[in-house]
């Protein structure tokens, strides 16, 4: 699978999580629900990246915003097409949805709430995520990359957070089973996260658990 631009880093860059983020926003707003629900954070988006159905969807823009013409704060993802959701978590079991048929080369997954904002998501050890690209899938972490097959390119794929055991699945929504788990040991809150090269994708949250999983 060839990543896109830089995506391959050194060891000692690889596993930098924290970036110069001031102050971390505030995490009393984890769900003490089971389903979680979350908007697309703007403040995140790389300035190749809008946000469009009330900041639930994010379109890719090859050319993009001029970077001086979007605001400058720390939480802005600087050289990589990142956005993050607006919702931490630290507890819990939660479960959304990601339509990706208009993409043909994303990631999804979570990512510590306070990620170097120069690094992509899954190539360090503080972000979990699926990958399509190249017309396949696979599972990224600390910049590893685990092939899934048997997949396809759904319209549509469900992402299940279980957080105190530390694991995160892509789910086949229409089926509602689980394709694969990747295992992971949170530190911290986390968020949703997205990023993408082509086309777009919507998240859709505020979904119960299916009760199978």
């Amino acid at each position: 699978m060839a990543l896109p631009m830089r995506a391959v880093m050194s060891g000692s860059r690889a596993l930098r999580c924290l970036g110069a983020l001031a102050p971390l926003r505030d995490f009393s707003r984890v769900p003490s629900r089971r389903e979680i629900s979350f908007k697309l954070d703007e403040k995140t988006a790389h300035s190749s990246l809008d946000l469009f159905k009330k900041d639930t969807g994010v379109i890719y823009r090859i050319l993009g915003i001029d970077p001086s013409k979007v605001s400058q704060n720390p939480e802005r993802f600087r050289e990589w097409a990142v956005v993050l959701g607006d919702t931490h978590v630290a507890s819990g079991r939660h479960y959304w949805e990601v339509t990706v048929k208009r993409s043909q080369e994303f990631r999804i997954g979570v990512a510590d709430a306070d990620m170097s904002r120069d690094e992509c998501i899954g190539v360090n050890n503080c972000s979990w995520v699926f990958a399509y690209s190249h017309k396949k899938w696979h599972g990224m972490q600390a910049n590893k990359l685990i092939p899934i097959t048997n997949i396809g390119h759904p319209s549509k794929v469900g992402l299940l957070l279980d957080y105190e055991v530390g694991k995160l699945s892509l789910v086949d929504s229409e089926k509602g089973s689980l394709i694969h788990t990747l295992t992971a040991k949170f530190r911290g809150p986390v968020v949703p996260a997205l990023a993408l090269w082509d086309g777009e994708l919507v998240t859709h949250s505020g979904l119960d658990v299916p009760h199978d999983l």
